[in-house]
């Protein structure tokens, strides 16, 4: 069965993306196994997932297998909603133009700042005293 993959990063999570495309499809959408609703229960999420679906006019129509591993809730979110938007490209280029101005096609580059030596974390001083 032919497929377009794509990988989503974000934060400490990573996502690889398949795409089905329509002639065979059922419209599924599944995450390690579980479907799309079982897997993130957190109230916008399914929004944020299905965002690059519903701009490129796909939603229900395509299927879609997600592995996705490390981070968090929202790092996990983010980085699925990137596999999708570009296995979504390298299915059809033209979907680009449709991508681009939602921001699914940019990677978020923030990730936690390291530990500096002398602090209690990244930017936090201990408490200064006088005396």
């Amino acid at each position: 069965m032919k497929y377009y993959e794509g990988i989503g990063r974000r934060k400490r999570s990573t996502a690889r993306v398949r795409i089905y495309p329509e002639s065979e499809a059922t419209g599924t959408f599944s995450i390690n196994g579980k479907d799309v609703k079982e897997y993130f229960t957190r109230f916008g999420d399914h929004k944020i997932l299905t965002g690059p679906l519903t701009d490129a006019g796909l939603d229900g129509k395509v299927d879609v297998t997600v592995q996705v591993s490390g981070g968090g809730v929202t790092g996990q979110t983010d980085a699925v909603r990137l596999g999708i938007a570009r296995a979504l490209v390298k299915y059809n280029e033209e979907f680009r133009a449709a991508l681009r101005p939602g921001g699914h096609l940019s990677r978020d580059p923030r990730v936690k700042e390291r530990k500096k030596p002398g602090l209690k974390r990244a930017r936090k001083a201990p408490t200064y005293t006088k005396r």
